[in-house]
């Protein structure tokens, strides 16, 4: 992403309280599922930079959409708490973890946690340019504080089951329209740096058990050949209110998934 930032995280917690209780679910007709326990109040708690914060959209953010769908899905009260910031990267957050008791409550009583956080710690820059050998020995710090973001997380929420969620990136820099501007040299540079933070971030969720929500196939398709230029606001960087939409979908799909409601 630009220097103006990215954002994006997730531990997503949500129907997980559902389970964690012993719920149970029932069909009901054609109207799909219904606990047949009380509905219940699940939260949502998202952690990361610009994308889940909303920056340049003038729209709701993908957390608390993602909230409003599941609500739906589950019949449940769903909310969402944004503790995301323009900016930050993974060392960021790794510090409102540890520093921040705000954050820290929401998160020990979170059912969902969504986090996107990283393409700040490799951020286009004047120095590096589009030399990926500039920007690559950032990926492995990445990693590793992201790691340590999902591990602090888990002890947060200890004795309380929730779910993690982890969201990647349709480009870690400007993307569709805005990046063939730059030239064939940002591009190809922005899809190898994308690569390997997106990658990053998805062995983090194998690592640690946690879902995975690969937003550049929900943006570009499956094979990535798709022009995103559509989801993106008018910097080229973040998504708008379309974008925001398709990341509030895809995400749900995995959260529902995760948790087979």
């Amino acid at each position: 992403m630009s220097e103006h930032s990215l954002g994006r995280a997730v531990a997503v917690v949500l129907a997980a309280g559902c389970l964690a209780a012993g719920c149970a679910w029932t069909r009901a007709g054609s109207t799909g599922l219904t606990a047949a326990s009380t509905a219940k109040a699940f939260s949502i708690v998202a952690l990361g930079d610009s994308v889940p914060r909303g920056t340049n959209c003038g729209c709701t953010p993908y957390p608390p959409l993602t909230a409003t769908g599941l609500s739906k899905t589950t019949g449940d009260k769903v909310t969402a708490t944004n503790d995301s910031v323009a900016g930050y990267t993974t060392k960021n957050v790794l510090n409102q973890l540890d520093n921040n008791q705000d954050v820290i409550d929401h998160v020990k009583k979170a059912d969902v946690v969504e986090i996107e956080i990283g393409a700040n710690d490799v951020a286009h820059n004047s120095t590096c340019g589009t030399s990926v050998d500039c920007y690559a020995p950032k990926v492995p710090t990445m990693r590793e504080n992201l790691v340590s973001i999902v591990r602090r997380t888990q002890s947060l929420a200890s004795g309380h089951r929730h779910l993690v969620v982890l969201l990647d990136y349709w480009s870690v820099w400007l993307g569709g329209k805005y990046a063939a501007n730059k030239g064939q040299a940002y591009v190809a540079a922005a899809e190898e740096m994308t690569d390997r933070v997106d990658s990053a971030i998805h062995s983090t969720a194998l690592k640690t058990g946690s879902a995975y929500v690969d937003l550049r196939a929900a943006f570009k398709g499956p094979s990535y050949s798709y022009d995103e230029t559509h989801y993106l606001s008018n910097d080229g960087d973040h998504p708008n209110a379309a974008g925001h939409r398709k990341i509030a979908t895809a995400t749900g799909a995995v959260i529902e998934k995760a948790l087979h409601i």
